[in-house]
């Protein structure tokens, strides 16, 4: 089916990455960051000085000790970084490619639609790739005791600048059709796979699932907008979903019986260097700063793991995290405009038409950094979020309810339907300055925390 999206914004950043694949030579170091696997109670399993292979055990939760954190590559444990409450922060390993990695069950192409639930399930529960699938409502990690109503796969890409669905499963066809042979094994309900418009023959191509083209401004390929056009949720219903980027990873485990050794990420924002804005391959867990060190523009930056939308800012000398798929960096852009508000702004982007760069012929890309232009300041009414807001939702007074602590009003107001990054847009066009995604998260946990 094809669906239309009216409501929504498209941000034109500049420095968007071409659709090549560059490879980036192997990482001395590979880290594992267990804080991005929320919820999980941690019981470590190694010591610094231990050597272990490429998907070696590392971790495993307490509360579920069949759920483990593997290593990315082979090598000797060089640093166990702990936070507040003891917590582990990061684990680091020096690469060495003498071990042998460690081995999983491996299946051939044509068996994937047949295999057993369980077996999949233990699968990706051991080797820690369950978490790339989430679970409606409340967007946590997969829980493999229930049965979904649906799957549902994302292949669009309409937020700057994630990586390219078709860029990605196009690398690697085989692993993307063994993943959603996997899925249709995990629910009796529908696989639907969502993508682009001006999607190419690889996805067109996909067998066995239901498919879906979406049109439309940012935020047409957010999987709340395709659940609620394609089959809406209504309590009790359960819903997974899964990125098609990350599907081809799971299809590549299962067909090789080891973890892959690397990913495509997309590289690309106003303080990349043109010639540097593409897709990279990259280690799993590997090194950023190999890469950005030659990549990146004069002044200071801020380097984002994800979009600039939803992502979380890293340092340079970072590493891969497991659920990233992009890297952005854009300008930390400290500069005070005096009176900017009585200013004509010819150079400056606006939603609300409000700056004369919006009434001038042509579009462009616009350089955006990481000035607010304000603080944050009480939160008006204004009626500004419903216009970037595709779902059912009226955003104001869903705000107010989760602020207030209302949580019977908020899912009145169809909190459940929604993730922190359906709002995103929210938060870029906020006259108050509010970060809406942080309130909606905060909503989200206590309601299940309290249960609904």
């Amino acid at each position: 089916m094809d669906f239309t999206i009216k409501q929504g914004f498209d941000i034109a950043l500049a420095g968007k990455p071409s659709t090549d694949i560059v490879d980036i030579a192997p990482s001395a170091t590979v880290t594992t960051f267990p804080l991005e696997f929320e919820g999980m109670k941690q019981r470590l399993k190694v010591r610094e000085g231990d050597v272990v292979q490429r998907g070696s055990e590392l971790m495993e939760d307490k509360a579920d000790p069949a759920y483990k954190l593997r290593a990315p590559a082979g090598g000797t444990v060089i640093e166990i970084v702990r936070g507040a409450r003891r917590f582990v922060e990061r684990i680091v390993v020096a690469v060495d490619a003498a071990p042998e990695p460690e081995r999983f069950q491996a299946f051939g192409a044509d068996a994937m639609a047949s295999l057993d639930r369980n077996v999949i399930l233990d699968q990706l529960c051991t080797t820690g790739f369950l978490s790339f699938i989430r679970q409606r409502p409340f967007s946590h990690m997969a829980d493999r005791t229930l049965s979904p109503n649906a799957i549902f796969v994302n292949a669009m890409n309409t937020g700057p600048f994630r990586a390219d669905a078709e860029t990605v499963v196009a690398d690697d066809p085989i692993a993307f059709q063994a993943g959603l042979d996997l899925l249709t094994c995990l629910t009796d309900g529908a696989v639907h796979l969502c993508m682009g418009e001006n999607a190419g023959t690889v996805l067109k191509a996909a067998a066995r699932v239901t498919l879906h083209k979406f049109s439309g401004p940012h935020p047409a390929g957010n999987t709340s907008v395709h659940i609620s056009r394609v089959d809406p949720m209504s309590p009790p219903d359960i819903v997974w979903t899964v990125k098609a980027v990350d599907l081809v990873l799971v299809g590549r485990l299962f067909l090789d019986g080891v973890l892959p050794e690397s990913r495509i990420v997309s590289f690309g924002g106003a303080d990349v260097k043109p010639e540097a804005q593409h897709h990279v391959r990259l280690w799993m867990g590997g090194e950023l700063s190999p890469l950005l060190a030659e990549a990146l523009c004069e002044g200071e930056h801020r380097v984002i793991a994800g979009d600039v939308l939803s992502g979380d800012v890293i340092a340079e000398d970072s590493h891969l995290r497991f659920h990233q798929s992009a890297i952005t960096v854009i300008p930390a852009d400290k500069e005070r405009y005096f009176m900017g508000w009585t200013m004509p702004g010819f150079r400056q982007m606006s939603f609300s038409r409000l700056f004369a760069s919006t009434w001038l012929p042509g579009k462009r890309d616009w350089k955006l950094g990481t000035n607010m232009h304000g603080e944050e300041r009480a939160l008006v009414l204004t009626g500004h979020y419903d216009k970037v807001m595709p779902l059912n939702i009226m955003v104001d007074f869903l705000i107010r309810a989760v602020m207030a602590g209302d949580t019977d009003e908020a899912i009145a107001h169809g909190i459940l339907e929604t993730d922190p990054e359906d709002f995103a847009l929210c938060d870029v066009i906020c006259p108050s300055k509010v970060e809406v995604q942080a309130i909606i998260r905060d909503g989200l946990r206590q309601i299940e925390k309290e249960g609904i």
